[in-house]
């Protein structure tokens, strides 16, 4: 099997897995905390594979930041599909959707909408950083 699909093999019982060489990641926290929370804590995820739930253009790039090699979304945006294959990302996906709705239902996400017009990673790492941060303190 290849790191990509061990990933997606374990995408049913988790929110995230990322694989390198047959060592796995888990997460079942939602959103773009898992990955901002390995970024934080200094996880070198270089040559790594990713499988998620969700995969908008904020996760997109997170996993461009770490130098993730290969995606796997069941539902992928737009913009983040767009992101992913600008950078080199192997990609595969179940769902393409023009966005990711907030989990109201109600409007764009947040952290979509906080790197809409973004194209960097480092700059949109420091814009999710801040409202990850006020979203946690509210």
């Amino acid at each position: 099997m290849t790191d990509l699909e061990i990933a997606k093999a374990r995408l049913y019982v988790h929110k995230l897995c990322l694989c390198k060489n047959g060592k796995v990641i888990t997460s079942d926290a939602r959103g773009i905390a898992p990955m901002m929370d390995l970024i934080a804590d200094g996880k070198d995820l270089n040559g790594y594979s990713a499988a998620d739930v969700v995969v908008g253009k904020a996760v997109a790039m997170l996993f461009v930041k770490c130098g993730v090699r290969a995606v796997y979304a069941k539902t992928l945006s737009d913009s983040a599909k767009d992101f992913l294959v600008n950078h080199g990302v192997a990609l595969e996906y179940d769902t393409l959707t023009p966005k990711i709705i907030n989990r109201a239902g109600t409007d764009i996400c947040p952290m979509e909408k906080t790197v809409l017009d973004c194209s960097d990673v480092e700059e949109a790492y420091g814009l999710l950083k801040i409202k990850l941060a006020s979203m946690r303190n509210r």
